[in-house]
């Protein structure tokens, strides 16, 4: 079930963050991952809507998107492939009408998910949003796959 994430979700959703990016992210330096958790939970989380998705009573994943822009999109490790990140974006296309996202070029496994759902890379940038040189591919939804 897709709900709406509060602040008091922030505790779950950061540990599923960081849980989810140590099995995806294997580019990013422990001590990035330490910067970047911090930054997430101190600012990011408040600068865009969450939605989680919750089974049993247990959150098992989220995504945090702007206007226009899906910004996050995190499931815990052993739940990937079970149609959650799917849900995810047939939600944020259909319910929240927003159809790009950036990602890292190096997370193959989401690049190739988000192409798998139908979405084309429009541009690369050579620096992530914190200007670190880690390439970022900007995709757009194309069609349904």
């Amino acid at each position: 079930m897709l709900l709406k994430a509060s602040s008091q979700d922030f505790p779950i959703l950061i540990e599923i963050w960081e849980r989810s990016v140590r099995a995806t992210h294997d580019f990013l330096a422990e001590q990035e991952i330490i910067i970047l958790k911090s930054l997430i939970l101190n600012e990011y989380f408040h600068q865009v809507l969450i939605h989680k998705f919750v089974q049993d009573g247990r959150i098992l994943g989220f995504i945090g998107t702007s206007n226009d822009n899906i910004e996050m999109l995190f499931i815990e490790p052993e739940f990937r492939g079970k149609g959650i990140g799917k849900a995810f974006i047939e939600f944020a296309l259909n319910e929240l009408k927003i159809d790009q996202v950036d990602v890292n070029e190096q997370n193959t496994q989401a690049v190739g998910f988000y192409q798998k759902l139908g979405f084309e890379v429009l541009s690369r940038s050579e620096l992530d949003h914190q200007g670190k040189p880690y390439p970022l591919l900007h995709l757009k939804f194309k069609k349904l796959c």
